[in-house]
């Protein structure tokens, strides 16, 4: 593995690996690490390219930060963990669980999607437009690259940096519906009534899991920041009682 993740960890009991959105970092979970960790033993990750983790040089995809994950649970000796991802964090728990099923106990997906087109189609569109703005800006810098200052090299890295990360939103995941059957852990699917994520594209997530449980909790994409009460006890009752 060519960068180590970040990461912060807080009580003891069976692991609960969280994985924030994309653009976030281990902050997200700010309102969930006390609460959980009375009963588990809580790690927050940045992933690649987020917070303190570095970029590294292998892809920026859905599929690479799963593998990370993997990688991250073997230096850590953890065998089994629950997880819980919001946003592009969820693609990455869903990716994660498909390609090692032996290492996710439970699952809690909240605001995933299985291919861009599981967005909103005002969110996305601003997305692409926005990325599309960042490629010209791209363009014309390297026209500039005669003045080879530090700081314009420096002004370029923001730029860039959006770019990646709006390119994950709108390029990946890949995830066929069919193939969430292959998902073998006890799944929560939880999304926000007006979520970015179309509401038939989250029901459309739970109904093709096995053993899954869907609920939408009233609010927006970020619940667990927004809606903390209710996110975790959510959350809570399914660890526990599912």
């Amino acid at each position: 593995m060519d960068v180590k993740l970040n990461y912060e960890e807080k009580g003891t009991g069976f692991p609960l690996i969280m994985l924030h959105g994309n653009g976030e970092n281990l902050s997200y979970f700010k309102k969930q690490v006390d609460f959980f960790s009375r009963e588990y033993r809580v790690i927050t990750v940045d992933t690649r390219g987020h917070g303190k983790t570095p970029r590294g040089n292998k892809p920026f995809t859905i599929e690479q930060l799963a593998e990370d994950l993997y990688f991250f649970m073997e230096e850590q000796h953890i065998d089994k963990a629950h997880i819980l991802g919001f946003s592009d964090g969820g693609n990455i728990a869903v990716a994660f669980a498909l390609s090692h099923p032996e290492k996710a106990e439970k699952l809690i997906l909240s605001g995933a999607n299985l291919y861009p087109s599981g967005l909103k189609r005002n969110f996305l569109a601003f997305s692409t437009v926005t990325y599309k703005v960042i490629c010209c800006m791209e363009k014309i810098k390297y026209r500039q690259s005669s003045d080879t200052s530090g700081e314009l090299r420096q002004s370029e890295n923001r730029p860039a940096r959006k770019k990646e990360l709006l390119s994950l939103m709108i390029n990946d995941p890949h995830i066929e519906p069919a193939q969430l059957a292959e998902i073998c852990s006890p799944t929560l699917v939880i999304a926000g009534t007006h979520d970015i994520i179309k509401h038939e594209h989250t029901e459309l997530i739970a109904a093709n899991i096995p053993d899954s449980k869907l609920v939408f909790i009233k609010g927006g994409h970020s619940l667990a920041m927004l809606k903390p009460k209710e996110f975790n006890q959510v959350v809570y009752d399914f660890l526990k009682y599912s």
